[in-house]
């Protein structure tokens, strides 16, 4: 019988790979997240205004506790984001139609407008690494993120049903 041998080089589990792999991390979000964070020092606003516009963007009538759920903070720290968010006029709170408790948090025009800009800037960033990169490396990047997620993140409990879903996977061109 022949000798088999696997197509995964494991020559990129060294340690040396890893740690560049590491670098290009901390390189990649810092080139990522420049433009944003010079517009949002402008506004007197930091990054963590940036993910609270970015998530209630995405999920219009996102409740308080599944917003906590996905940006993993206190509720006192997310308190004083959108306490800023709300006094500038970028999101509206309203009661829950079921559950009167409910806060649900929905971008103004005004919000959605600086969402936006800020997506914009970063749309460009990626949409031309991933052209750059072409489809097959798109999917293994892809990969590796959610590998990364799946690995960092503690399994949701289950009685979290407000939770949003996941994004839809994006088909690779």
């Amino acid at each position: 019988m022949a000798d088999i041998k696997s197509p995964v080089n494991p020559l990129f589990l060294r340690e040396e790979e890893i740690r560049q792999g590491i670098e290009l991390l901390f390189y990649a979000y810092r080139g990522f997240t420049a433009e944003p964070d010079a517009l949002l020092a402008t506004l007197g606003l930091g990054r963590a205004h940036h993910r609270a516009l970015y998530f209630i963007g995405r999920h219009p009538e996102i409740t308080v506790s599944a917003l906590l759920a996905i940006l993993r903070i206190t509720k006192q720290s997310l308190g004083r984001v959108l306490n800023d968010l709300v006094e500038r006029g970028y999101v509206e709170q309203q009661q829950g139609q079921r559950d009167r408790r409910q806060r649900l948090l929905t971008l103004t025009d005004e919000g959605a407008a600086l969402e936006r800009q800020l997506f914009e800037s970063q749309r460009k960033l990626i949409g031309q690494a991933y052209r750059n990169a072409g489809a097959e490396a798109v999917d293994g990047f892809r990969k590796v993120l959610e590998g990364l997620i799946a690995l960092s993140e503690p399994s949701a409990p289950a009685e979290e049903p407000e939770a949003p879903a996941p994004a839809p996977r994006v088909a690779s061109r």
